[in-house]
């Protein structure tokens, strides 16, 4: 039997991501680092953006959609007067415009960006088409007609107008946007074309930007008991979900992904995360009196 590689170690690391390197690049950095068997992303970041990739470690990865379905809060500049292929300064610019709004026409435009809207993914995006990455396909000259697809956007506000040429935003909003398709649509709808200039999220559901950990000081700590100490708990992750403790039998039958009993309750029906003496046991549907594992976490 093949001998699995990595240590069986879990939790969170936040990484304040730089610019110029993939959000699967620093998974692997940060495995490498930690020596860990399993490692995972919640949320993609373009290379060209920076700030808070949250990297799960080994059973911390079940509960990365918990951290993709949460809020994150953008901060990202538009540069205004030109359309890119790509909709950031990557890519080439394909139109311009001599047009420029005012900062009321700005503020005006934003309405329409708020609450639940549909939003048409960048053509250099990781959609599917038929099996294959938009991006590959942006890439060999292709011309897509993606779908629209819904977005909650819970505030979108100016935060600075540092000339004529850019208007510096801050967004939050839930799984799936796309601050490239803001900045594009929002050029459209002011006549003047647009693309982001610079992008970075502040912070993801739990995690924070300010609490980030630098790709250098990863690769100075890699494979020590520093780095380690840096790692957050697997309930990191959990944040904003009810726990609830087992009783010592119920712990028994979580952990074999059976119902199991419960000492403290939730409202029926909700997702919550079971405990026992201290350590996450499983994650599961609610039942009067027990739950329902969805997710077992082997610590």
């Amino acid at each position: 039997m093949a001998r699995k590689k990595g240590r069986d170690i879990s939790g969170w690391l936040v990484v304040d991501k730089p610019a110029g390197i993939t959000s699967t690049a620093v998974v692997g950095k940060v495995r490498w680092a930690f020596d860990a068997a399993k490692a995972g992303h919640a949320g993609t970041l373009d290379p060209a953006a920076t700030g808070v990739l949250a990297v799960a470690l080994g059973e911390a990865t079940k509960t990365i959609p918990h951290i993709t379905d949460a809020l994150k809060c953008y901060r990202f500049a538009v540069r205004l007067g030109a359309a890119t292929a790509t909709d950031d300064a990557e890519g080439d610019v394909i139109a311009r415009s001599d047009a420029r709004p005012s900062d009321e026409e700005i503020a005006q435009a934003l309405g329409a960006f708020r609450g639940d809207i549909l939003q048409v993914p960048p053509q250099f995006s990781a959609v599917k088409v038929e099996g294959a990455r938009a991006y590959d396909l942006a890439r060999e000259g292709e011309i897509l007609d993606l779908a629209a697809r819904p977005l909650r956007v819970e505030s979108l506000a100016v935060i600075a107008r540092p000339d004529r040429d850019t208007v510096t935003l801050e967004m939050v909003c839930g799984k799936g946007g796309y601050v490239r398709a803001i900045a594009r649509d929002l050029g459209r709808a002011l006549g003047c074309l647009g693309h982001v200039l610079w992008l970075r999220r502040e912070w993801s559901g739990p995690f924070a930007a300010s609490e980030g950990v630098t790709m250098d000081r990863i690769e100075a700590l890699a494979r020590t008991g520093a780095l380690d100490a840096l790692l957050l708990p697997l309930q990191a992750g959990l944040e904003g979900m009810t726990e609830v403790r087992a009783s010592a039998e119920g712990a028994a039958r979580l952990r074999n992904g059976n119902p199991g009993q419960v000492l403290t309750g939730a409202e029926f029906g909700d997702e919550v995360w079971v405990s026992h003496q201290g350590r996450p046991i499983a994650i599961g549907t609610y039942r009067g009196g027990e739950v329902h594992p969805s997710r077992v976490f082997n610590l």
